[in-house]
């Protein structure tokens, strides 16, 4: 049979296409066609976890499928971050990453992943920030209070940490370097135990996260000081920032931002990032922002690596300039 030649150059134009999809495991796939993982590095039942919960129970409805959770704590993040890493990337694995993945480049002389290479951001979901609190019998009113007594007996006053790094922490060593105070570091294993030696009068005073401290400042067992926040929180309307207390310019904040591996195709970073934006404008995120004191972001992924590298500077300096080390 003759074929004109017009048509011979249609039929080669079709080959070429059919054989660039079958080369592309991502082109023309209908995403998401099974099961998504956010894997939160951390135990569950933190701030982290709640937080990624309800972004997957509300990103789940937008994509027509099942996002599930998958804690892997351990090595201060690095675990679960890494076995994101290592993922292939295809959009079915993302992570919840936080204040530990700016702060781990500065503390770890060596990380089995790159943080900035490693990972496709998706979208800055939320910012937060902690509350300086004290013991109600504590005749420490006010930052201004804190300040007073910190320069009158140096040595005396002690802040209770979660573990190195932590945003407990260096809220703690951001006050103490830009106040120019000396506050007695005190570690401890988690919020829980930290906060039952300062209702025990063992330590003074903790910058601890809103989760944590929020249903017994309500209750009067704690008294609030100020937010470590740059700007007033709505669901704290009548507490200073740490800054127009006493301390200018101070601020820190806690964050969670969702990250694909690296490589992952672009068209499924912004089929995510649509649905993170969805998820957080959901009547469940309004109230988990009341609850846990959240600033609701979901900007494009550029802003979230923007955001991370100011993170990730500022706290560099801080651990620099305090001469913190790993456990």
């Amino acid at each position: 049979m003759h074929i004109r030649r017009d048509t011979r150059s249609l039929f080669a134009l079709l080959a070429l296409a059919a054989g660039a999809v079958l080369a592309s495991p991502y082109a023309f796939a209908a995403y998401p066609d099974r099961v998504i993982r956010i894997v939160v590095p951390f135990a569950p039942g933190g701030g982290t976890d709640v937080v990624a919960r309800t972004l997957a129970q509300e990103m789940a409805k937008d994509l027509g499928a099942s996002v599930i959770i998958e804690n892997k704590p351990g090595a201060g993040t690095i675990i679960g971050t890494q076995s994101v890493a290592t993922s292939a990337p295809d959009g079915y694995t993302l992570l919840m990453g936080t204040f530990a993945n700016a702060v781990n480049p500065s503390l770890q002389a060596k990380l089995p992943y790159d943080a900035h290479n490693d990972f496709a951001a998706v979208a800055l979901i939320a910012r937060s920030f902690n509350l300086v609190v004290v013991n109600t019998a504590s005749p420490i009113k006010s930052i201004a209070d804190l300040l007073a007594a910190a320069r009158a007996e140096p040595d005396r006053l002690s802040y209770g940490t979660y573990g190195t790094g932590t945003s407990a922490h260096l809220a703690g060593e951001l006050f103490k370097h830009m106040a120019k105070v000396n506050l007695t570091t005190v570690p401890y294993k988690g919020a829980a135990p930290a906060i039952t030696d300062l209702l025990g009068g063992q330590i003074q005073v903790i910058f601890t996260t809103v989760a944590s401290a929020a249903s017994l400042v309500a209750a009067g067992q704690l008294r609030a000081l100020a937010v470590t926040s740059a700007e007033r929180s709505p669901a704290f309307p009548d507490l200073p920032t740490v800054s127009e207390a006493g301390v200018p310019g101070y601020a820190a904040e806690a964050w969670y931002g969702l990250y694909a591996p690296a490589r992952t195709p672009p068209e499924i970073i912004d089929r995510l990032n649509k649905s993170a934006a969805r998820a957080v404008r959901s009547e469940a995120f309004k109230k988990l922002g009341v609850n846990e004191g959240l600033v609701m972001v979901a900007e494009p992924p550029a802003a979230l690596d923007r955001y991370f590298s100011v993170e990730e500077a500022r706290w560099r300096k801080v651990i620099q300039d305090a001469g913190i080390k790993p456990e």
